[in-house]
């Protein structure tokens, strides 16, 4: 009885030339670790506002006011006086009353007193507009009836010069009266008439020519 030959396959051409890698026991698979949490939102926080103003607090705003009436009531009435208000306490308590109001409207607390201004001019101009017949209604003897605490405030103003600016157009007279008594720079007046800034300048220089011309004609 023969014996039979085991018949031993033979490798290809290809496995010839790429022999297959001998297998490699690496043991047993690590457990699969948790992915990490993903890292939580950076809370909002509070951005101090530029230049260093200070932010709008509604608690605050009482003390805020008072103080700014405290130490500014005086010049923005005579404010009001020099830009023609008949009324100007009234134009004044009204300013007040509306930034009151409007104070969380306001960017920062230093943007009180611009506004304040702006205030003046827009309710004058408001004023001057619809008072003009009453006006003439409320003369005597070809002068104005005007209260004692405005009187008090003209006596410190030369009478003439206040007298020739009232006689000016309005936007002329804003912006000679928010540059030379005021000492505003030329955006804070622009800010204020709600004008640009060439138009500050085209006012300014229009108004003090004709005062100019105003008071030299009296001398």
């Amino acid at each position: 009885m023969k014996r039979k030959t085991p018949v031993i396959a033979r490798p290809s051409p290809e496995e010839r030339l790429h022999p297959p890698e001998p297998a490699v026991d690496v043991g047993p698979e690590p457990p699969l670790e948790p992915s990490p949490e993903p890292a939580p939102a950076p809370t909002a926080q509070a951005v101090e506002p530029e230049g260093g103003a200070r932010p709008v607090d509604m608690s605050d705003r009482d003390a805020a006011l008072a103080d700014l009436f405290a130490r500014h009531y005086t010049p923005t009435l005579r404010l009001a006086v020099l830009l023609g208000a008949d009324d100007a306490e009234d134009v004044v308590a009204e300013a007040f009353w509306q930034l009151y109001r409007r104070w969380h409207r306001l960017r920062n607390v230093d943007a009180a007193l611009a506004y304040l201004r702006g205030t003046v001019v827009n309710l004058i101009r408001m004023r001057l507009r619809h008072l003009q017949v009453a006006r003439k209604h409320t003369q005597e003897m070809g002068h104005e009836v005007i209260s004692a605490e405005t009187e008090a405030i003209l006596r410190d103003d030369q009478r003439e010069l206040v007298a020739a600016l009232k006689r000016l157009p309005a936007r002329q007279r804003e912006a000679l009266v928010l540059r030379y008594w005021l000492g505003l720079r030329e955006h804070e007046i622009a800010a204020a008439m709600g004008i640009s800034c060439g138009a500050v300048k085209s006012h300014t220089a229009r108004g003090m020519a004709a005062l100019t011309r105003a008071m030299e004609g009296r001398s």
